[in-house]
Protein backbone atom coordinates (compact mmCIF):
# COMPACT_ATOMS: atom_id res chain seq x y z
CA UNK A 1 0.00 0.00 0.00
CA UNK A 2 1.69 3.58 -1.02
CA UNK A 3 0.97 6.05 1.26
CA UNK A 4 1.86 9.71 0.81
CA UNK A 5 2.54 12.12 3.50
CA UNK A 6 2.83 15.38 2.56
CA UNK A 7 3.57 18.27 5.45
CA UNK A 8 6.97 17.08 7.37
CA UNK A 9 6.08 19.92 10.53
CA UNK A 10 5.53 19.16 14.02
CA UNK A 11 2.28 17.51 13.76
CA UNK A 12 3.78 14.57 11.11
CA UNK A 13 7.06 14.17 12.96
CA UNK A 14 5.46 14.19 16.75
CA UNK A 15 1.90 12.46 15.83
CA UNK A 16 1.63 10.94 12.48
CA UNK A 17 4.91 9.12 11.06
CA UNK A 18 5.52 7.68 14.38
CA UNK A 19 2.45 5.36 13.73
CA UNK A 20 2.82 5.22 10.09
CA UNK A 21 6.41 3.73 9.88
CA UNK A 22 5.72 1.38 12.50
CA UNK A 23 2.77 -0.26 10.00
CA UNK A 24 3.70 -3.49 8.01
CA UNK A 25 2.73 -3.59 4.64
CA UNK A 26 3.03 0.55 4.03
CA UNK A 27 5.54 1.79 1.47
CA UNK A 28 5.49 5.57 3.27
CA UNK A 29 6.29 8.10 0.53
CA UNK A 30 7.19 11.74 2.11
CA UNK A 31 6.82 15.10 0.43
CA UNK A 32 8.07 18.71 1.32
CA UNK A 33 9.45 21.90 -0.54
CA UNK A 34 12.08 22.39 2.12
CA UNK A 35 14.77 20.47 1.34
CA UNK A 36 16.71 19.77 4.49
CA UNK A 37 13.58 18.74 6.42
CA UNK A 38 12.77 16.57 3.93
CA UNK A 39 16.14 15.03 4.09
CA UNK A 40 16.46 15.08 7.52
CA UNK A 41 13.04 13.22 8.37
CA UNK A 42 13.57 10.97 5.90
CA UNK A 43 16.94 9.71 6.96
CA UNK A 44 15.48 9.32 10.79
CA UNK A 45 12.60 7.00 10.05
CA UNK A 46 14.51 5.37 7.03
CA UNK A 47 12.58 6.18 4.08
CA UNK A 48 14.31 5.10 1.35
CA UNK A 49 15.63 8.77 -1.41
CA UNK A 50 13.53 7.22 -4.05
CA UNK A 51 10.56 7.57 -1.63
CA UNK A 52 11.34 11.42 -0.51
CA UNK A 53 9.48 13.99 -3.07
CA UNK A 54 10.23 17.52 -3.22
CA UNK A 55 7.18 18.62 -5.00
CA UNK A 56 3.47 17.15 -5.22
CA UNK A 57 3.75 16.25 -9.24
CA UNK A 58 6.28 13.55 -8.32
CA UNK A 59 4.52 12.45 -5.58
CA UNK A 60 1.26 11.64 -7.50
CA UNK A 61 3.43 9.97 -9.51
CA UNK A 62 4.14 7.01 -7.64
CA UNK A 63 0.52 6.05 -7.65
CA UNK A 64 -0.62 6.49 -4.14
CA UNK A 65 -3.62 4.27 -2.51
CA UNK A 66 -3.85 6.97 0.06
CA UNK A 67 -2.78 10.33 1.08
CA UNK A 68 -1.98 12.09 4.64
CA UNK A 69 -1.87 16.14 4.10
CA UNK A 70 -0.13 17.54 7.10
CA UNK A 71 0.84 21.07 5.28
CA UNK A 72 -0.08 24.57 6.41
CA UNK A 73 -3.78 24.75 6.42
CA UNK A 74 -3.29 27.99 3.71
CA UNK A 75 -1.96 24.97 1.04
CA UNK A 76 -4.78 22.52 1.94
CA UNK A 77 -7.68 23.67 -0.09
CA UNK A 78 -4.67 23.04 -3.55
CA UNK A 79 -3.28 19.85 -1.76
CA UNK A 80 -6.18 17.99 -1.35
CA UNK A 81 -8.02 19.37 -4.44
CA UNK A 82 -5.41 18.11 -6.52
CA UNK A 83 -5.50 14.75 -4.40
CA UNK A 84 -8.76 14.26 -4.80
CA UNK A 85 -8.98 15.04 -8.78
CA UNK A 86 -6.15 12.34 -9.08
CA UNK A 87 -8.76 10.01 -7.15
CA UNK A 88 -6.51 9.55 -3.57
CA UNK A 89 -8.09 8.75 -0.78
CA UNK A 90 -7.46 11.80 1.86
CA UNK A 91 -7.10 12.29 5.20
CA UNK A 92 -6.11 16.28 6.28
CA UNK A 93 -5.41 17.32 9.45
CA UNK A 94 -8.34 19.99 10.51
CA UNK A 95 -9.52 21.91 9.40
CA UNK A 96 -9.83 21.47 5.51
CA UNK A 97 -9.68 24.72 4.74
CA UNK A 98 -9.44 28.23 6.48
CA UNK A 99 -12.44 29.16 3.85
CA UNK A 100 -15.78 27.98 4.27
CA UNK A 101 -16.45 28.54 0.65
CA UNK A 102 -13.54 26.01 -0.06
CA UNK A 103 -14.11 23.71 2.45
CA UNK A 104 -17.67 23.19 0.86
CA UNK A 105 -15.78 22.95 -2.42
CA UNK A 106 -13.51 20.29 -1.46
CA UNK A 107 -16.48 17.93 0.27
CA UNK A 108 -18.81 18.27 -2.92
CA UNK A 109 -15.67 17.36 -5.21
CA UNK A 110 -14.67 14.20 -2.93
CA UNK A 111 -18.03 13.91 -3.45
CA UNK A 112 -18.41 14.03 -7.12
CA UNK A 113 -15.55 11.82 -7.78
CA UNK A 114 -16.46 8.73 -5.33
CA UNK A 115 -13.27 9.65 -3.29
CA UNK A 116 -12.77 9.47 0.25
CA UNK A 117 -11.99 12.68 2.36
CA UNK A 118 -11.55 12.39 6.18
CA UNK A 119 -10.70 15.28 8.57
CA UNK A 120 -8.25 14.65 11.41
CA UNK A 121 -10.94 15.36 14.46
CA UNK A 122 -8.92 13.10 16.67
CA UNK A 123 -10.56 13.69 19.86
CA UNK A 124 -13.25 11.54 19.03
CA UNK A 125 -11.25 8.55 18.99
CA UNK A 126 -9.39 9.32 21.79
CA UNK A 127 -9.89 7.04 24.63
CA UNK A 128 -10.77 9.09 27.11
CA UNK A 129 -13.53 11.16 25.33
CA UNK A 130 -14.93 8.47 23.05
CA UNK A 131 -15.66 6.81 26.45
CA UNK A 132 -17.91 9.97 27.45
CA UNK A 133 -19.92 9.18 25.01
CA UNK A 134 -21.32 5.93 27.43
CA UNK A 135 -21.61 8.37 30.38
CA UNK A 136 -25.08 10.80 31.28
CA UNK A 137 -24.19 13.94 29.53
CA UNK A 138 -26.72 16.68 30.48
CA UNK A 139 -24.25 19.07 30.91
CA UNK A 140 -20.75 18.94 28.71
CA UNK A 141 -18.24 21.63 29.85
CA UNK A 142 -14.90 21.52 27.66
CA UNK A 143 -11.62 23.97 28.18
CA UNK A 144 -8.55 24.63 25.74
CA UNK A 145 -6.38 27.33 27.13
CA UNK A 146 -3.16 28.78 26.22
CA UNK A 147 -0.58 31.05 27.57
CA UNK A 148 -0.12 34.43 25.54
CA UNK A 149 -1.27 33.57 22.65
CA UNK A 150 -4.18 36.11 21.28
CA UNK A 151 -4.61 35.28 17.66
CA UNK A 152 -6.16 36.40 14.28
CA UNK A 153 -9.85 34.93 14.89
CA UNK A 154 -10.13 32.88 11.70
CA UNK A 155 -6.88 31.67 12.50
CA UNK A 156 -7.43 30.65 16.04
CA UNK A 157 -11.36 29.44 15.28
CA UNK A 158 -10.18 27.21 12.61
CA UNK A 159 -6.83 26.34 13.86
CA UNK A 160 -7.33 25.52 17.57
CA UNK A 161 -10.86 25.87 18.83
CA UNK A 162 -12.53 24.06 16.11
CA UNK A 163 -11.57 20.62 17.88
CA UNK A 164 -13.77 22.19 21.03
CA UNK A 165 -16.43 22.68 18.65
CA UNK A 166 -16.14 19.27 17.34
CA UNK A 167 -15.67 17.36 20.35
CA UNK A 168 -19.21 19.33 21.39
CA UNK A 169 -20.76 18.36 18.48
CA UNK A 170 -19.72 14.55 19.03
CA UNK A 171 -21.14 14.60 22.49
CA UNK A 172 -23.90 16.56 22.52
CA UNK A 173 -26.54 13.62 23.21
CA UNK A 174 -29.26 15.20 20.98
CA UNK A 175 -30.04 17.93 17.96
CA UNK A 176 -28.52 21.04 19.17
CA UNK A 177 -31.48 23.63 18.73
CA UNK A 178 -29.77 26.95 20.36
CA UNK A 179 -26.47 27.91 19.48
CA UNK A 180 -24.69 31.01 21.82
CA UNK A 181 -21.69 32.62 20.93
CA UNK A 182 -19.74 35.28 23.21
CA UNK A 183 -16.12 36.69 22.45
CA UNK A 184 -13.29 38.98 23.46
CA UNK A 185 -11.65 40.56 20.19
CA UNK A 186 -9.42 43.72 20.76
CA UNK A 187 -7.18 45.39 18.11
CA UNK A 188 -7.73 42.88 15.49
CA UNK A 189 -7.16 39.67 17.97
CA UNK A 190 -9.16 37.12 19.90
CA UNK A 191 -8.38 36.72 23.78
CA UNK A 192 -11.17 34.54 24.31
CA UNK A 193 -14.16 32.47 22.73
CA UNK A 194 -17.09 30.93 24.18
CA UNK A 195 -19.43 28.63 22.50
CA UNK A 196 -22.97 27.35 23.83
CA UNK A 197 -25.06 24.68 22.10
CA UNK A 198 -28.47 23.32 23.83
CA UNK A 199 -31.01 20.97 23.06
CA UNK A 200 -33.71 18.76 25.21
CA UNK A 201 -32.17 18.16 28.35
CA UNK A 202 -28.61 19.56 27.79
CA UNK A 203 -26.51 22.44 27.64
CA UNK A 204 -22.76 21.99 26.19
CA UNK A 205 -20.02 24.90 27.23
CA UNK A 206 -16.42 25.14 24.80
CA UNK A 207 -14.27 27.90 25.93
CA UNK A 208 -10.92 28.92 24.65
CA UNK A 209 -8.99 31.64 26.95
CA UNK A 210 -5.45 32.36 25.17
CA UNK A 211 -4.51 34.47 27.98
CA UNK A 212 -4.81 32.03 30.81
CA UNK A 213 -1.99 31.81 32.32
CA UNK A 214 -2.32 28.16 31.97
CA UNK A 215 -1.90 25.47 29.26
CA UNK A 216 -4.53 22.83 29.48
CA UNK A 217 -7.60 20.67 28.45
CA UNK A 218 -10.22 20.00 30.85
CA UNK A 219 -13.85 18.15 29.52
CA UNK A 220 -16.35 17.83 32.09
CA UNK A 221 -19.54 15.80 31.09
CA UNK A 222 -22.58 15.29 34.48
CA UNK A 223 -26.06 14.16 34.41
CA UNK A 224 -27.79 11.75 36.98
CA UNK A 225 -25.82 13.11 39.76
CA UNK A 226 -22.24 11.86 38.34
CA UNK A 227 -19.66 13.43 36.49
CA UNK A 228 -16.51 12.39 34.82
CA UNK A 229 -13.61 15.03 34.14
CA UNK A 230 -10.53 14.42 31.79
CA UNK A 231 -7.64 16.68 31.97
CA UNK A 232 -5.33 16.65 28.90
CA UNK A 233 -6.93 13.72 27.50
CA UNK A 234 -4.90 11.70 30.22
CA UNK A 235 -6.31 11.39 33.68
CA UNK A 236 -10.01 10.25 33.97
CA UNK A 237 -11.62 11.71 37.61
CA UNK A 238 -14.94 9.80 38.15
CA UNK A 239 -17.42 12.11 40.31
CA UNK A 240 -19.80 9.82 42.47
CA UNK A 241 -19.83 10.24 45.88
CA UNK A 242 -16.16 9.79 46.14
CA UNK A 243 -13.52 11.02 43.41
CA UNK A 244 -11.69 8.15 41.59
CA UNK A 245 -8.15 8.82 39.55
CA UNK A 246 -7.34 6.73 36.46
CA UNK A 247 -4.11 7.59 34.82
CA UNK A 248 -3.05 6.92 31.49
CA UNK A 249 -0.93 3.69 31.29
CA UNK A 250 3.17 4.61 31.48
CA UNK A 251 3.31 2.46 28.20
CA UNK A 252 0.76 3.89 26.28
CA UNK A 253 2.03 6.00 23.74
CA UNK A 254 0.57 9.65 23.22
CA UNK A 255 -0.34 9.23 19.74
CA UNK A 256 -2.87 6.40 20.83
CA UNK A 257 -4.13 8.36 24.00
CA UNK A 258 -4.45 11.14 21.20
CA UNK A 259 -6.62 9.19 19.24
CA UNK A 260 -4.15 9.57 16.31
CA UNK A 261 -3.20 6.44 15.90
CA UNK A 262 -6.81 4.98 15.97
CA UNK A 263 -7.65 8.10 13.23
CA UNK A 264 -4.57 6.33 11.27
CA UNK A 265 -5.64 2.90 11.22
CA UNK A 266 -9.49 3.48 10.40
CA UNK A 267 -8.71 5.69 7.43
CA UNK A 268 -6.41 2.46 5.96
CA UNK A 269 -8.78 0.30 7.28
CA UNK A 270 -11.22 1.84 5.18
CA UNK A 271 -8.99 2.67 1.97
CA UNK A 272 -8.05 -1.26 2.03
CA UNK A 273 -11.60 -2.18 2.38
CA UNK A 274 -12.68 0.22 -0.38
CA UNK A 275 -14.64 2.16 1.52
CA UNK A 276 -15.30 5.93 0.65
CA UNK A 277 -15.53 8.07 3.50
CA UNK A 278 -17.51 11.26 3.86
CA UNK A 279 -16.29 14.65 5.05
CA UNK A 280 -20.12 15.83 5.37
CA UNK A 281 -20.25 15.39 9.18
CA UNK A 282 -16.86 17.47 9.34
CA UNK A 283 -18.31 20.19 7.03
CA UNK A 284 -20.89 20.64 10.23
CA UNK A 285 -18.68 21.68 12.11
CA UNK A 286 -16.62 23.86 9.62
CA UNK A 287 -20.32 25.72 9.17
CA UNK A 288 -20.52 25.92 13.12
CA UNK A 289 -16.73 27.53 13.06
CA UNK A 290 -18.01 30.49 10.22
CA UNK A 291 -21.34 31.33 12.36
CA UNK A 292 -18.72 31.45 15.46
CA UNK A 293 -16.34 34.07 13.72
CA UNK A 294 -19.52 36.00 11.85
CA UNK A 295 -21.18 36.39 15.24
CA UNK A 296 -17.83 37.23 17.30
CA UNK A 297 -17.31 39.84 14.23
CA UNK A 298 -20.45 41.57 14.69
CA UNK A 299 -20.36 42.18 18.41
CA UNK A 300 -16.74 43.32 18.40
CA UNK A 301 -17.94 45.53 15.64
Amino acid sequence: MKVGCIGLGDIAQKAYLPVLTALPGVELHLQTRTPATLEAVGAAHRIPPAHRHQDLTALLAQGLDAAFVHAPTAAHAEIVGRLLEAGVPTYVDKPLAYELHDSERLVTLAEERGVGLAVGFNRRLAPAYAQCAEHPRDLILLQKNRVGLPEDPRTMVLDDFIHVVDTLRFLAPGPVSDVVVRARIADGLMHHVVLQLSGDGFTAIGMMNRLNGSTEEVLEVSGQDSKRQILNLSDVVDHKGQPTLRRRGDWVPVARQRGIEQSVLSFLDAVRAGAVLSAQDALETHRLCERILLEASERAS
